[in-house]
């Protein structure tokens, strides 16, 4: 296998999680008496350019389907992310009805009705028609495909060049990332802005995150690599910002290199503590997968012991590291009752691999388990927020990354 982006055979294995299947392959109660499609989950590191990868055998296609069922709506934090930024951005770029805004990956228009709702021109680049279909629903015209070079092409000739194209989590959704990269220069106009929020590669290592390791993510990303991406493609990354989501993000801004952005000192400094932090030292990679195995290890040591004194464990989150993580350490039903979600798409389905079925947000007071544990621990105050009554019955919460923690 080569470098996704350099091109450089990769001979280091990073991580090793075994076989699973897509972690948004969400299963109908017909599916479980199918046979279920399991992929190898592993990462290398290129030592040249410093890209994590997955190996290369998923497909787009097979992940990113029509039923797709990740809506970003249903986690109000991240709608007040996206509205925050929208604020934001406007107000840096000057955005007004005279601009235009694409939005790659717009998923069911979380973000772009923002944008609508100021009389701000917009369209929304998004393959799969579940989510597509929430967003036309809030008068966001949307492109249903994937976005590259080709769609970026057919744009300009529509005279549909972006004053900003924001990606967020997309960036390492694309196995083309090389592709991807020059469709965002080529749809942006010449003084225009393009913004990619990502989870940092450098928080993945430090906090042990390997449960956002899934098909998905082609790739995982440090400033450094990104960098010399945009450098490739003829962009400049010219600022950027560390940002909580998802466990620690970053927020790059980039633009056309003969536009001349002066690149801020937050560039530098950023690049500076990963080189710091061992970001472009081998031995940093290869002694990640102890630390990955200490977290199933110490997870299923405590699903069993509640087993066996009679307690009951749920789950709250069917998110997409929910089901890395259970699936690395061989979770079922027996181990793990059910699973709370508030995405409707998720509802009366089953968690891909485990098959640990997904209820309604109402069967967590129902059922009251001895303990919940949350999957989704970016959002683990959000979650105990909303489900504080779980205490009343003397419930306890559980988070397994980035270690065991039981509150």
């Amino acid at each position: 296998m080569n470098c996704r982006h350099c091109g450089k055979i990769l001979q280091h294995q990073f991580l090793d999680l075994g076989f699973a299947p897509p972690s948004n392959a969400y299963l109908n109660p017909a599916d479980l008496h199918a046979p279920e499609l399991y992929f190898p989950l592993k990462l290398y590191v290129c030592d040249d350019c410093w890209l994590v990868q997955t190996e290369d055998y998923a497909r787009s296609d097979e992940l990113f389907t029509e039923d797709y069922a990740y809506f970003s709506s249903t986690s109000s934090g991240w709608v007040q992310h996206a509205a925050d930024y929208c604020s934001m951005i406007s107000d840096r770029l000057d955005l007004n009805e005279a601009s235009f805004v694409i939005e790659v990956a717009s998923n069911d228009g979380y973000l772009l009705r923002n944008f609508v709702e100021a009389g701000v021109p917009c369209l929304g680049i998004e393959p799969t028609d579940s989510t597509a279909d929430a967003a036309e629903q809030l008068n966001i015209p949307v492109l249903r495909e994937f976005f590259g070079q080709s769609v970026a092409g057919r744009l300009v000739s529509e005279n549909k060049q972006a004053d900003l194209i924001l990606g967020n989590n997309v960036y390492a959704h694309v196995p083309d990332i090389n592709d991807f990269t020059k469709g965002l220069k080529t749809a942006l106009k010449p003084g225009g802005t393009v913004t990619l929020e990502f989870p940092h590669l450098l928080n993945l290592i430090q906090l042990n995150q390997f449960d956002t390791v899934y098909h998905e993510h082609y790739s995982y990303l440090s400033l450094y690599s990104v960098q010399r991406i945009f450098k490739r493609a003829g962009l400049v990354v010219y600022d950027v910002e560390q940002l909580p989501t998802h466990g620690g993000s970053l927020r790059v801004y980039g633009c056309h290199a003969e536009a001349g952005f002066e690149v801020c000192a937050g560039v530098h400094a950023l690049l500076a503590a990963e080189l710091a932090a061992g970001m472009r030292d081998l031995d940093v990679y290869l002694g990640f997968q102890p630390k990955a195995d200490r977290v199933k290890d110490d997870l299923l040591s405590f699903l069993i012991e509640q087993k066996r004194s009679g307690k009951t464990v749920a789950a709250y989150g069917a998110a997409a590291k929910g089901n890395t993580l259970l699936n690395y350490a061989g979770v079922k039903p027996d181990l793990m009752q059910f699973v709370c979600d508030a995405a409707a798409a998720k509802q009366s389905k089953f968690m891909p691999g485990s098959h640990i079925p997904i209820l309604a947000p109402e069967a967590m007071g129902n059922r009251r388990p001895d303990f919940v544990v949350i999957l989704p621990w970016n959002i683990s105050e959000e979650v105990m927020r909303s489900n504080a009554f779980v205490r009343d019955w003397g419930g306890q919460f559980v988070t397994a990354v980035p270690e065991l923690k039981v509150q």
